[in-house]
């Protein structure tokens, strides 16, 4: 864990979200998965999942990687994020800014 990204979209402002992109393989849910509850919005791909008795969104499945996991880091335990490198994602205009970034991967 060294590079995380924050998105300046209303959802992700609001819970303080700071993204961390992992693979299903590497991601291991302790609580019982009917212990989490769901929603979705907009194009119903990113399911954003939540803990139905206090709230906190810890994790979800984001729209630009459905087959990841995008965890939030504010939700580890151990991690100093004023020593992470972060990316900012315009996420007020979400189409453009995932065009963008894509178009810089394929250009790398």
């Amino acid at each position: 864990l060294e590079r995380v990204s924050e998105c300046n979209c209303s959802i992700c402002t609001k819970k303080g979200y700071v993204h961390w992109i992992v693979e299903r393989a590497a991601f291991r849910l302790l609580t019982p998965s009917d212990n989490i509850a769901a929603y979705t919005f907009n194009t119903k791909v990113a399911k954003h999942l939540f803990c139905p008795n206090c709230g906190v969104a810890s994790f979800y499945i984001p729209r630009s990687d459905p087959e990841s996991i995008d965890v939030n880091v504010r939700c580890l335990e151990g991690v100093n994020l004023d020593k992470l490198e972060h990316d900012q994602f315009d996420g007020r205009n979400w189409e453009k800014a995932f065009q963008e970034r894509e178009r810089g991967r394929v250009a790398k």
